[in-house]
């Protein structure tokens, strides 16, 4: 495993880092190293295709189109 020396970190950071690992009762290092796991190893987002792509194919276009006021459906009629 390695080591990472961060250096030139702004008081304020380094006070919230501590801040939140007392909190999850852990170390500084530890807080460290959980935040930068989970921003760079977290799972990719899917993108919008792939999103798009995984929508069933449910009825008919004919089914989904716009009615103007006044127009009366064949569903209905």
């Amino acid at each position: 495993m390695a080591n990472l020396i961060v250096r030139n970190i702004d008081d304020e950071v380094v006070k919230a880092l501590k801040a939140r690992a007392g909190l999850h009762g852990i170390s500084a290092e530890a807080e460290h190293r959980k935040i930068l796991e989970k921003a760079l190893l977290r799972p990719k987002k899917k993108s919008l295709l792939d999103t798009l792509q995984a929508i069933p194919s449910v009825g008919e276009d004919s089914d989904f189109e716009r009615k103007q006021d006044g127009e009366v459906s064949d569903v209905f009629a």
